[in-house]
């Protein structure tokens, strides 16, 4: 296959040019050079993008999808920050678990208002904690009179 045209590339890719640009100003794609004022590109690059949108569904950063490239552009995926990220994934879904199920609770609560509902009160007082989202928030002071 011969180099693509940045059209053939943002149609193949489903990527927006806008995007191809920011992503080549990054330094995750690069152009092999310019038919007019039209990017051309390796046929690689759709390889590249497929890794880079996996990465970004995965939670990477675009700095942290950056190192998971050889110089030479060829994958080159570091195994300890890959099973980080699975298990940072795995906590996240074991959280949004928790909250799927006490939002259908509260959905179907026989409770006469949701603020009687025990079940409902702990998810807000997990919710003000912060631990909802795995994020400890500390205790808000409270001003003693």
């Amino acid at each position: 296959m011969t180099e693509l045209d940045i059209a053939e590339v943002v149609q193949r890719a489903d990527v927006p040019a806008s995007t191809l640009r920011f992503y080549e100003e990054k330094g995750l794609i690069s152009s092999i050079g310019r038919r007019g004022l039209r990017r051309q590109y390796d046929p690689g690059v759709l390889e590249r993008l497929a890794l880079i949108a996996l990465g970004r569904t995965a939670g990477f950063s675009l700095d942290e999808i950056a190192r998971m490239f050889a110089p030479d552009g060829a994958p080159a995926l570091d195994r300890e920050m890959l099973a980080a990220k699975a298990d940072e994934l795995d906590r996240t879904i074991r959280e949004l678990g928790v909250l799927r199920d006490s939002l259908r609770h509260a959905a179907a609560c026989p409770a006469p208002s949701h603020a009687e509902c025990p079940t409902f009160r702990r998810l807000l007082k997990t919710a003000r904690s912060g631990a909802v989202r795995g994020k400890r928030r500390p205790p808000v002071p409270t001003v003693r009179e």
